[in-house]
Order: structure tokens, then C-alpha cells, then sequence
């Protein structure tokens, strides 16, 4: 799978750890550090020299794994359930076994559920035969389901937008702002609320999914209040190939000014985005470039 998008998980100091424990409860995972803080930093930076800066997460059950980053920071901001992993269990992934599916999906469930929240209890719902939604000892949402293997394919991770708050009921109009900013992305399946259900009004969405070529997210408008709502503590990271796409996106989703920081924004619904250069790796082995980059709001690739 080609991932244009990878979410980002704010550590609160612990990716590292975070990495082994989703390693061990994810199926077919692995964690791989990738990036530690120079040894010089700014004083308000000088717990973190030389410690882990990211952590490589790839969830790698079917082949092209999916990618989630784990990033070594504060305790500035925590992951929240507007932004969730969907884990599909389908029998297909498993030689066609679905008991052998449904027994990987209640052993992920057990490992996340450990010091973790319940959102929704593991049990047989009208949507699936095998469902469930936890947060996990880190804060981090995921939503595991027994699919159907009748229905279209779809990847075994999904990330998950859920609208609610000052944003309540705009999924749809978000999902149609995205996908006309991304290059092969096109809305897919929407199942709209008939009637105004709890906080959803009537033809807001219940469920729908859209894609960025062959990456698939969903969106929903809550049905519940939430005192919750979307963080820097999941983030979306574009990866661009060039400084104009840089500029273009960075002009389209940015709408907090204040919130601009390290190739950081902040758009209109309250996402949080990451707008790189694709190469930001090799950037950063540059001398001077984690100095120079704190200067930065927009990355500018010439810069570094």
C-alpha cells in the first residue's frame, strides 16, 4: 500500500515503550526507532537530547504494512477518540479462518484493553457480529471489528475521523475539503442519519469512508456529546513531493496561525496536520537542520 498520510501519536516521553507494547498487541507488528533528538538542543529541550524522537510503527499483516509514528514529546497533548484506528479482522486475512480471525481479534482486544477503557464493549452489534472500540493505556483510540468477508476489501487498518463539538455535522462538508485538496483521493460509501439522532441531525453522516489512492479512511458525526475533540495528539502527516505542493497545502489548511510551528498546522475543523518534505529524513541528517527546522513554520525544503 502507497501511504501518502501517516498518522502521528504524541508520547507523553514514553514512544519507545509505546512501540514494544503495540509490537506485542498488534498482529504482525513491529517497531523500529527511527530518529533521536541531536545531542545539543534548546534548554527547554534538554531532557530529550539524544533520547528517542520518533518511533516507526508498522502494522504489517498484509504486504506494503501500515505506518503510524509514534513521536517522543511532553505531556502537552494526549490522543482523544475523534481521531481512532479501525482494525479490520477478516476472515480472508486469515486463509479464509474466521474463527481463526475472530481469536486474533479478542487477543488484540485483551493486550489494549490492559490498564485501558472500554468505549464500547466487545460484543455482537447490528453493523457487526464481533465489535468493539477501546482506549488504550497511551490514550489511543481503536475500533476492532469482525468483517465480512463478502463485502469490499478493505485494509486491515483504517483511520477514523469522528466529528462532534463545535464541529458536530460536518463530516461530509471536511471529507469533500480533503479530498479536493489530495491528489487521487474520491469520497466512498456515506450512510447519512434519516432523522436527527441524539447530537446527529437528520442527513448528517452516520458512517462513510473516502480514500487517498489506495489508503482508506472513515468519518462520522458523533450521535453522542463529547467533551472531547480533535488534538495535536494524533496528527496527520502529508508527505509532498515538492516545495510547491508544500506551499499549496499549507495555504488550503491552515487556520490557526498560532498553531503553526515545525511544518505544524492546525485547519479549520481542528485537525492537526504535519506538511513534509518526502525526503525529511535525509533533510534532517543535515548539520544544523533540527535547529533550523524550530525556526521554521512552513518547511521550506531550500532552508534546511
Amino acid at each position: 500500500m502507497t501511504q501518502k498520510i501517516i498518522p502521528n501519536v504524541w508520547c507523553d516521553g514514553n514512544a519507545a515503550e509505546a512501540g514494544e507494547f503495540y509490537s506485542a498487541a498488534l498482529p504482525n507488528t513491529t517497531s523500529t526507532l527511527a530518529a533521536r533528538y541531536p545531542d545539543e538542543v534548546p534548554d527547554w529541550q534538554a531532557e530529550y537530547a539524544g533520547q528517542p524522537l520518533v518511533v516507526d510503527l508498522v502494522v504489517d499483516l498484509v504486504v506494503d504494512g501500515f505506518r503510524i509514528m509514534l513521536i517522543n514529546a511532553g505531556d502537552d497533548f494526549r490522543p482523544t477518540p475523534s481521531i481512532s484506528f479501525m482494525l479490520n479482522f477478516d476472515p480472508l486475512l486469515f486463509d479464509g479462518d474466521a474463527d481463526a480471525a475472530r481469536a486474533a481479534l479478542d487477543r488484540t482486544w485483551a493486550a489494549l484493553s490492559e490498564e485501558g477503557q472500554a468505549l464500547m464493549p466487545l460484543d455482537e452489534y447490528p453493523f457487526s457480529p464481533h465489535y468493539g472500540w477501546v482506549q488504550d493505556r497511551y490514550g489511543v483510540s481503536w475500533q476492532l471489528m469482525l468483517t465480512d468477508p463478502k463485502g469490499d476489501p478493505r485494509p486491515f487498518v483504517i483511520t477514523q475521523l469522528m466529528f462532534s463539538g463545535d464541529v458536530q455535522d460536518q463530516a461530509r462538508e471536511a471529507v469533500e475539503f480533503y479530498t479536493s485538496l489530495l491528489d487521487d483521493a474520491a469520497i466512498g460509501t456515506v450512510i447519512a442519519y434519516p432523522q436527527r439522532t441524539g447530537t446527529a441531525g437528520a442527513g448528517s453522516v452516520m458512517f462513510g469512508e473516502f480514500h487517498v489512492g489506495d489508503q482508506w479512511f472513515s468519518m462520522m458525526d458523533s450521535n453522542v456529546e463529547h467533551e472531547f475533540g480533535f488534538t495535536p495528539g494524533v496528527s496527520l502527516e502529508v508527505r509532498c513531493r515538492e516545495q510547491a505542493e508544500i506551499d499549496r497545502l499549507w495555504e488550503a489548511l491552515s487556520a490557526v496561525p498560532e498553531a503553526e510551528q515545525c511544518g505544524w498546522l492546525v485547519d479549520r475543523y481542528g485537525i492537526s496536520w504535519q506538511i513534509v518534505p518526502e525526503n525529511m529524513g535525509e533533510l534532517m541528517a543535515r548539520p544544523g537542520a533540527y535547529e533550523r527546522m524550530l525556526n521554521m513554520k512552513k518547511l521550506v525544503i531550500a532552508d534546511f
